[in-house]
């Protein structure tokens, strides 16, 4: 497989979107590209092209092989680097290193950004709605302000919906390719990843703009990666190099290893923002990740107060989650509704347990005795029913 390059059929068979292998030696670097299809046919139309960049390994590769592919095929269209900033969570060199990255490839760089505010501003507006939800019984139990694996919304509202809007308005009246460097080895969702697939957030009517995402070293390994980089001559993000970062996203992910988190620890310019996300670990008793406090990861950074605010906040979380583990199944909210109406005795329960838990959290809240929990959750299943 080292010797093949996977591109699309020049032939007229009617497989589309299937890969067919020739020899690597019609790219240069013998380094393997998936296209389709439909991509194929996208770039020979013109098609606009956006290599969405973060300064990580990945996209660094991705944008210099697919430059290449895009030569080799006669590509003339519009082509772009794209960089979502994230902002202060951002490591320090990543748009630094998307921008040596432009003049590498002698391309625009378009930065992008979240127009209320950035990454760290997100998550505390979300603990913030969060804490209105509860205090006006819209949720059964207190939520995270954190994204999950399962519900990662730092990327979708701050990465994806944030380029796609820029595309859209930037290229009217086109086809749209984005381009981004996810591999199958980096998780088990990425695994069953297609190489092309439609990006509903580019398809605008009034616009007139349709668009699909593109993955062209979706089977490429870490090693390939690497390699292919130092072929040509592209330096690494200092999160590898200098901290030993095994990857480059936010400086304080979500996903992070216990490793990476202690890399990005070891910068001193991430040092602000690991003590405002400690901040909001302490304020929300949630831990930044479901086994990991984040405040356990550097506490050399923390002041003595906030290490004992800290320690705090771990105590209270495991007061807020026993007292949230005595709420009966029936009771919890699926889809943001109820399904049912509580008996007395189980409201007066909802209601003993809203009480402790705004009482360990300093919150303020309503519907805190069984007469109004049950009129709302009678109003709410209604509302649910008659949707």
């Amino acid at each position: 497989m080292d010797n093949y390059v996977s591109t699309p059929s020049p032939f007229g068979d009617g497989h589309n979107n299937q890969l067919t292998l020739f020899p690597a030696a019609r790219l240069s670097e013998q380094a393997e590209i998936a296209a389709t299809e439909e991509v194929r046919n996208l770039l020979e139309a013109g098609a606009a092209v956006a290599l969405c960049v973060s300064g990580g390994k990945d996209s660094s590769a991705v944008a210099i092989r697919t430059s290449e592919y895009l030569d080799s095929v006669g590509h003339c269209g519009p082509r772009i680097l794209v960089h979502s900033d994230l902002g202060r969570i951002e490591w320090p060199q990543s748009l630094p290193v998307c921008e040596r990255l432009a003049k590498y490839l002698g391309l625009d760089l378009v930065v992008v950004r979240r127009r209320k505010g950035d990454l760290l501003d997100r998550l505390w507006q979300r603990w913030q709605n969060n804490v209105r939800r509860y205090a006006e019984l819209s949720c059964a139990k207190l939520i995270l302000p954190w994204p999950t694996a399962a519900m990662r919304f730092c990327t979708s509202e701050l990465k994806t919906a944030v380029i796609c809007r820029e595309l859209v308005r930037r290229y009217p009246n086109s086809s749209i390719v984005s381009v981004s460097g996810i591999r199958r080895e980096e998780s088990s969702k990425r695994a069953k990843a297609a190489v092309v697939e439609s990006q509903p957030k580019l398809c605008s009517p009034r616009r007139h703009t349709r668009g699909v995402d593109w993955r062209p070293i979706l089977d490429w390994n870490k090693r390939q990666v690497f390699d292919f980089l130092s072929r040509k001559g592209f330096d690494l993000h200092e999160a590898y190099t200098r901290y030993g970062s095994s990857r480059v996203s936010c400086a304080f992910c979500i996903l992070s290893s216990q490793a990476d988190l202690l890399a990005a620890s070891g910068c001193e310019a991430n040092a602000a923002v690991y003590r405002e996300l400690v901040r909001l670990e302490t304020r929300s008793t949630f831990a930044f990740q479901r086994t990991r406090w984040l405040s356990e990861v550097a506490p050399h950074l923390l002041s003595p107060e906030e290490r004992e605010a800290a320690q705090s906040a771990k105590h209270r979380a495991a007061l807020r989650e026993a007292a949230e583990a005595r709420i009966p199944e029936r009771l919890l909210f699926k889809k943001g509704r109820p399904t049912c109406v509580p008996s007395f005795a189980e409201a007066e329960l909802l209601a003993e347990i809203r009480t402790t838990v705004a009482s360990i959290v300093g919150l303020t809240i309503g519907f805190s005795d069984a007469d109004s929990i049950r009129a709302r959750y009678a109003d709410l299943y209604q509302a649910a029913l008659a949707a």
